[in-house]
């Protein structure tokens, strides 16, 4: 009898030990849509933070194709309870995904437990992810277009300034005279741009609106009042310097990048995901000393349009999530936001604050120079039809192509763009 006790006390010890060992290891499971540098860089995050909670949490990853297939398949994994723990998230797209009622909201309390707090963001980056007053996803960056610069070709024609920028960032007239000496000075390309892509350069066209204090939707409505005349006088700028032969024509991505890479365009108007490819090029020798900023003023003052990419946790119908495992998931979010300095070296501005206010990130270039424009950023409108790939883009694109190399009337173009937004 006393064998059998001492037996079955031994059993129910090995029991808990296992048990305790469940409890005290979480899988969190995580898609996102991040490939090259992105996906690099956030593979060896991950990693990382594997690393630091060896025996406590593991993070799954499993990366997923960018764009409508991967929200097709959050909506869908979402209707049947098998989405992931945790996903990558564009900011753009959070109203739509609220609609859709795919998301959870983040409450004060998980906050908390991830550490951060509002105070922490950008005004503009933390409304960003807000809708009806309730948070829905954790930013992680802010990931806003650039104005890249030929470092050498500038100064060679005197137009680099003592602080080693471009001339004439401050008004139209000074911009598109710098642009104008360089041709005249015989450069190819005074500025690339992905002019054959009018999804891209909605980025560049809502940039120029918002210098006007233009705004895409108002109370419901698409460009309304005089937001229509604001959008004809971004693309009016855009073409003129396409007619006047300051810009490329019908040039796709990969091909704008190789005029400025190459040292055919001087400059170049991108992501700021491609710091990568120019620090990667000049480490090899393979590249010219470069430089990014701000978009230069074209019209009232400072303004660009980003976007971000967050961490949101989706609303599995019929699969609630257990309290240790909800734990676990703002412990990953929370780790990423500190340590996002990592992140920042694919050129993207890291959304928490504290990051970009430390001395490392301080001494960080391009980022740091360009990293003042969180103070001008505009995000898309809080509409269903924005974000990335929305139906918004696609009408848009339609008549930004045509528009933008020479082949099609501004103001008939926007005519035309009121008419079919509105109509959606």
């Amino acid at each position: 009898m006393t064998k059998q006790l001492t037996y079955g006390a031994a059993a129910l010890a090995a029991l808990s030990i296992m048990a305790g060992s469940v409890q005290a290891q979480e899988t969190v499971i995580w898609w996102d849509f991040l490939s090259g540098g992105d996906g690099v860089r956030m593979k060896q995050l991950i990693d990382d933070f594997n690393a630091a909670h060896e025996g406590e949490i593991t993070i799954d990853a499993t990366t997923l194709e960018w764009g409508v297939p991967f929200y097709s398949k959050v909506q869908t994994s979402v209707a049947v309870g098998e989405a992931p723990d945790i996903m990558t998230y564009h900011a753009s797209r959070i109203p739509l995904a609220v609609d859709q009622g795919v998301l959870q909201p983040l409450t004060a309390e998980d906050f908390e437990a991830m550490g951060v707090s509002e105070a922490d963001y950008a005004p503009a980056t933390w409304d960003a992810v807000t809708v009806d007053g309730q948070q829905y996803a954790l930013p992680f960056d802010t990931h806003p277009i650039v104005l890249y610069y030929n470092k050498d070709i500038l100064e060679a024609n005197g137009l680099l300034t003592e602080d080693g920028l471009p001339v004439g960032l401050d008004s139209r007239e000074a911009f598109t005279d710098t642009l104008m000496q360089l041709k005249e000075a015989g450069v190819q390309f005074p500025l690339a741009s992905v002019t054959a892509d009018g999804n891209f350069m909605f980025r560049t066209i809502y940039s120029l609106m918002a210098q006007q204090d233009g705004e895409l939707m108002t109370d419901g409505e698409f460009l309304a009042g005089d937001n229509a005349e604001k959008l004809t006088n971004a693309l009016s700028v855009l073409q003129e310097w396409t007619n006047e032969g300051l810009q490329s024509t019908y040039t796709d991505y990969p091909a704008t990048v190789a005029l400025f890479t190459s040292g055919e365009a001087a400059m170049m108007i991108n992501g700021v995901w491609e710091v990568p490819t120019m620090t990667d090029l000049q480490e090899q020798g393979n590249l010219f000393e470069w430089g990014a900023v701000e978009l230069p003023v074209i019209f009232d003052h400072a303004a660009t349009y980003a976007d971000s990419h967050a961490f949101a946790i989706p609303a599995n119908q019929g699969s609630e999530m257990t309290p240790e495992k909800r734990a676990a998931v703002l412990e990953v979010m929370g780790w990423m936001a500190q340590n996002s300095l990592f992140w920042a070296t694919a050129g993207h501005i890291p959304a928490y604050g504290p990051v970009t206010e430390s001395a490392d990130y301080q001494s960080m270039e391009p980022n740091a120079t360009y990293s003042s424009l969180t103070e001008n950023m505009i995000f898309d409108p809080k509409t269903p039809l924005a974000g990335v790939a929305g139906p918004i883009f696609d009408v848009m694109a339609t008549y930004f192509v045509p528009t933008l190399n020479g082949e099609m009337d501004p103001a008939e173009a926007v005519d035309e763009i009121v008419y079919e937004l509105n109509d959606m």
